[in-house]
């Protein structure tokens, strides 16, 4: 494996810290102002202006549309291992990768339309997400049932007709609470009787759809993530026409493995971004705190520390590339062993870092005059997104021990 980028990688990484020094550092307290702003109104949930016009530049600069590899509709779009260390990049800052119309559910999303969709169905959603006119959700987990098992979703999808009828409620729905999400993909079971992993279908449900109910925002450690948000959501007796099932009834369990894999070595390519901001947070306080008579950096415990920070990362980017490059070069299901390690492997890690880094901070580290805390606690809930450690651990441990099997 050769992991050298290529002059255009190289070049795009490049723009890429250009960009971020220059339009997303210096605005990271003028978006927190806004939505603080919104949310003495009366209404976190208001786009904000700073990314608005920060897409703009973003665009103008070529950034735009990085994540999906082999689309006639975004011809920008790069292999998963160049765009990993773009990814990284992005994911030093929470809500930079919106600005350049990479950021999860979309690209999840993006990735589900264009495998899996029609041409149709594709003009009416895929395009406008592409050009970041709309934004979008993804249905799957519900709050009556271990969703870990995605067969265990209990979401009725019922067909009557030319119509399909949606009952369910759902929950940690992602980009639910944003004005200008349009479209949701749920996942819900359209054949009980059916073989275990042939029960489920997708179906798309445009925002606004009589019986669709945002019930709340759920907070993580106490942060809502407004105006984003992760949702809790009911369907009372929604109709959508037939034409609107992704694939073909008995599909969605397929459709969701075809999805989490991109959607989930995306958060592991953030997850190290993070880390090395909360790594060089860490050192820049270290050096210039003094306790006991000399540099808190000068202190053991603290070389330790950093030392193991370093470590980490470097193993968990280069478990990642790893696992971009064999899914570009053998595919997901192949690469199934990698995705699982990284996505336990990567939010350990930068929770880990994170943490240390708080302690670096003292006091500081817990509140929100430095953006370590709610680091934290996004990071800390990757550990449960997209799979829970547990389940990708166990599968890990079932690819192993199947090669032991007499």
């Amino acid at each position: 494996m050769d992991f050298e980028f290529s002059p255009k990688v190289k070049d795009l990484q490049q723009r890429l810290l250009a960009f971020m020094d220059a339009h997303v550092y210096p605005n990271e307290h003028r978006f927190e102002a806004e939505v603080a702003a919104n949310r003495a109104k009366g209404n976190a949930w208001v786009p904000t202006q700073v990314i608005e016009e920060l897409k703009a530049k973003a665009r103008a600069a070529g950034l735009w549309n990085l994540f999906l590899p082999h689309s006639p509709r975004a011809p920008e779009g790069l292999s998963n291992l160049e765009y990993a260390p773009l990814c990284e990049i992005m994911g030093r800052v929470h809500w930079a990768p919106e600005v350049f119309n990479c950021s999860a559910p979309d690209t999840g999303n993006m990735e589900t339309f264009e495998r899996y969709a029609t041409e149709e169905q594709k003009d009416k959603w895929l395009e406008p997400l592409l050009k970041g006119e709309i934004r979008s959700a993804f249905l799957m987990t519900e709050p009556a049932v271990a969703s870990s098992d995605a067969t265990n979703v209990q979401c009725s999808i019922r067909r009557e007709g030319d119509e399909y009828v949606i009952n369910g409620r759902k929950w940690w729905s992602s980009g639910v609470g944003d004005p200008r999400c349009k479209i949701f993909i749920v996942m819900g079971k359209t054949d009980t009787e059916a073989a275990r992993h042939s029960q489920q279908s997708m179906v798309l449900v445009p925002a606004g759809t009589p019986g669709v109910k945002i019930l709340r925002p759920l907070n993580v450690f106490g942060y809502d993530d407004a105006p984003h948000g992760h949702c809790e959501v009911v369907l009372e007796n929604v109709r959508v026409p037939a034409a609107n099932i992704l694939l073909g009834e008995g599909r969605g369990f397929e459709i969701s493995q075809g999805r989490l894999g991109p959607g989930r070595i995306h958060h592991c390519m953030r997850s190290i971004g993070a880390a090395e901001r909360a790594l060089e947070y860490m050192c820049k306080r270290l050096s210039t705190r003094v306790a006991f008579g000399k540099r808190v950096s000068e202190q053991s415990v603290w070389h330790e520390r950093i030392a193991e920070s370093r470590c980490m990362i470097d193993q968990a980017r280069l478990l990642t590339f790893k696992a971009a490059y064999m899914m570009d070069t053998v595919g997901n299901k192949i690469a199934r062993a990698e995705i699982a390690m990284i996505k336990v492997i990567a939010p350990n890690m930068s929770t880990k870092i994170i943490d240390w880094a708080i302690q670096a901070h003292g006091a500081g580290g817990v509140c929100d005059d430095f953006p370590l805390a709610y680091m934290y606690a996004w990071q800390r809930g990757l550990r449960l997104a997209d799979g829970p450690d547990e389940v990708h651990r166990n599968t890990i441990a079932k690819l192993e021990l199947g090669k032991y099997a007499g």
